[in-house]
């Protein structure tokens, strides 16, 4: 199994946040590059699909945390959708070096409102979301069928492995 890839982490606070500070977020960023990466030698980087993930030694991610507005002012111009979403990423691929870079912004107002909706522990949506928004940043899709089973099955694994149950059971 290779060693961890490194990360280089920006976090950004483009609204107020307290239940969510660098230390949290980072833990969950680490967690799910890591799942990534092991997830990728387990399968010696083979996918059956297009846009597959591929390999990276490090990563340059940032993560940004906004309010409705900017939340929806992204959505609106990068995606066409005239709202707020939970989670938005960019993804920037595999550089030649080796180091794979993305974007993902958290809207904190939608996850607060989704966990209230949805009866969960916001601390675990906001988990789970941000392990979603670093799986996009580093390759994984869940436009085709397989490929969200596939997604969905590690973001479950990742999660467990920080006690956190399957965000996709009622």
């Amino acid at each position: 199994m290779s060693p961890d890839p490194q990360l280089s982490l920006a976090i950004q606070y483009g609204t107020q946040a307290p239940e969510l500070p660098r230390w949290r977020l980072r833990r969950w960023v680490r967690q799910a590059v890591n799942g990534v990466a092991h997830d990728l030698d387990d399968r010696n980087a083979s996918r059956s699909t297009g846009g597959s993930p591929q390999s990276f030694t490090s990563s340059v991610l940032t993560l940004r945390l906004v309010d409705l507005d900017e939340g929806r002012t992204l959505n609106r111009d990068y995606r066409d959708r005239d709202y707020a979403t939970n989670v938005l990423t960019f993804e920037y691929g595999v550089d030649p070096s080796g180091t794979a870079s993305g974007d993902i912004v958290l809207c904190v107002p939608v996850l607060h409102r989704e966990a209230a909706e949805q009866g969960k522990e916001l601390l675990s949506h906001a988990a789970h979301l941000t392990v979603h928004g670093v799986l996009h940043a580093l390759g994984y899709d869940h436009i085709v069928a397989a490929d969200a089973e596939e997604m969905e099955a590690l973001e479950v694994e990742i999660l467990g492995r920080m006690g956190i149950s399957n965000p996709y059971r009622p």
